[in-house]
């Protein structure tokens, strides 16, 4: 496995479409990692330039969703130009729902995401996600509305990505037998707290490729059956502990965990 692939997405809005339609895509080639880079609110031929000597650099893919046809024209022609890989997503529909519909589209970007409460909110839980990522800072698990906890490599960013698309704030927080786990953990409501599972023999495929993918030995002892064993045996503990509802993610796609955790998150 080379590389990880790096994905462009252009759009003259905010680039959300393209995101989500990229994000579905590279999670079935899970665990090779897909680098995924918005490049937001096109406006002019100059921009399009610069998008394009940074995928020829990075020998990128890149996706747009284009509304404006000068630069969707544009790009394309600097895409074949470059010998670069591209995909739009918008062209095609348009172009079939004009004809469908006999009437030119309103060529309008930012259409679907008018800047009401709801977008709003999106953006403050993506930003929320981010923040507290990862166990950063702990104190957002005092202010999310869920809260992930597991081992490394069972997908607990993608799902906090995923729930922030649905205006959930989540914080996530590994569990690391060499680290003591936040005291918040336990004096926050663990209805919710979401405890992530894994089978020992999915999480040493996963951290295998994962170590091979950075060019690291399939030795190292994060893969080890041993390191994982400890890592699980210590997260079920902890997961005990807490009272939390445990999913398993083992064969799970990101979407139908968070399809759970939703349905978790309403019912209690």
């Amino acid at each position: 496995m080379g590389k990880n692939p790096v994905i462009f997405i252009a759009s003259d809005s905010a680039g959300e479409t393209g995101e989500a339609v990229v994000r579905a895509a590279a999670v079935q080639f899970y665990p090779q990692h897909v680098d995924v880079r918005i490049v937001p609110f096109l406006e002019d031929r100059a921009g399009i330039d610069r998008l394009v000597r940074t995928a020829k650099e990075q020998d990128g893919i890149i996706v747009f969703t284009l509304v404006i046809p000068e630069l969707r024209d544009y790009l394309v022609e600097q895409s074949i130009r470059h010998q670069l890989l591209y995909i739009d997503l918008l062209g095609p529909i348009l172009g079939s729902l004009e004809k469908k519909l006999e009437q030119e589209s309103r060529h309008q970007p930012g259409m679907i995401h008018p800047l009401d409460e709801d977008y709003f909110k999106k953006v403050e839980a993506v930003e929320f996600a981010v923040k507290y990522d990862d166990g950063r800072d702990f104190t957002g698990v005092l202010q999310a509305d869920i809260v992930l906890v597991g081992v490394s490599r069972t997908s607990k960013t993608p799902l906090s990505m995923y729930l922030a698309h649905k205006k959930f704030k989540v914080a996530n927080v590994p569990l690391v037998p060499e680290i003591q786990p936040p005291e918040q953990l336990f004096t926050v409501s663990n209805k919710k707290i979401v405890g992530l599972r894994i089978t020992p023999e999915k999480l040493n495929i996963i951290r295998s490729e994962r170590l091979k993918a950075l060019g690291l030995p399939k030795t190292a002892m994060y893969a080890t059956v041993e390191r994982i064993n400890k890592e699980l045996e210590y997260a079920d503990q902890i997961m005990n502990r807490i009272g939390c509802t445990v999913i398993d993610v083992s064969n799970k796609a990101v979407e139908e965990t968070a399809s759970l955790i939703i349905d978790l998150y309403r019912g209690g």
